[in-house]
């Protein structure tokens, strides 16, 4: 693993770091002769490490960016449910990006399913033929057996992505 101070930089990084030196400059913390020296080894540092030198006596902020904070450690029982009914751990939860304005979820092929408006069709028929309440329970069977039968094909789909 690459320590944080080997890490190569680029633009940006010297970039943040000389609008610090001079925000330094303004405050009265370094004289204009500091500054040009400091400016150079800037322009011509290759690491984290070469900027952080440049800037170690000053205070922040310094533009010199903040060390990446490790992954957490995965917890010993391991993904669980989360990953079965597609939370957190599912390898679809990693392929979050925008898109026209809402969170969309892994890449789907096709239209999604259209659950809710067969759910309320089937509810409307059966509240007119057999009464509100056995509509209701009947909607409710229906929505069980379509989330077991998703809670499955994500489990087989987890299973199949690991193999």
């Amino acid at each position: 693993m690459v320590r944080q101070d080997e890490i190569r930089i680029g633009d940006a990084e010297r970039d943040a770091v000389m609008v610090a030196m001079h925000d330094h400059f303004a405050a009265g913390r370094l004289d204009r002769g500091e500054l040009d020296e400091r400016m150079e080894g800037v322009l011509s540092a290759k690491t984290r490490g070469d900027l952080r030198a440049l800037v170690r006596d000053l205070p922040a902020p310094t533009g010199v960016p903040d060390p990446e904070k490790q992954a957490p450690a995965p917890v010993p029982w391991g993904p669980g449910a989360a990953v079965m009914f597609g939370g957190p751990g599912h390898p679809a939860w990693r392929h979050h990006h925008h898109r026209h304005g809402h969170m969309a979820r892994g890449h789907r092929h096709g239209p999604p399913f259209p659950a809710f408006p067969l759910l309320l069709a089937l509810f409307l028929v059966l509240t007119f033929t057999a009464g509100p309440g056995a509509a209701f329970l009947a909607v409710l069977q229906v929505a069980l057996a379509v989330w077991v039968i998703r809670a499955i094909v994500l489990a087989v789909g987890v299973r199949r992505s690991r193999t």
